[in-house]
């Protein structure tokens, strides 16, 4: 019997997506790009990646506030 599966196709290159990159602080592509434990991403388009830590942000503070939920008390 066998399994359904979804996945993105995942290969080395990154064409045609964007990264943040941790390490400098900006954008990247395929054409000049960091090793994958310094960047973020990929994203579809420079826009996004360049807003890639602001996403970080609001990602972190929607799971603070879940745990606050979660926990019943503000969280330190």
């Amino acid at each position: 019997m066998g399994f359904a599966v979804h996945s993105v196709v995942m290969s080395s290159s990154g064409a045609g997506q964007f990264y943040w990159c941790l390490k400098h602080s900006r954008v990247e592509s395929d054409a000049n790009i960091c090793p994958a434990v310094e960047r973020l991403g990929p994203y579809g388009t420079e826009a996004e990646a360049m807003r890639a830590l602001d996403r970080v942000a609001e990602r972190n503070a929607d799971w603070d506030a879940e745990d606050e939920r979660w926990h019943g008390e503000p969280q330190p």
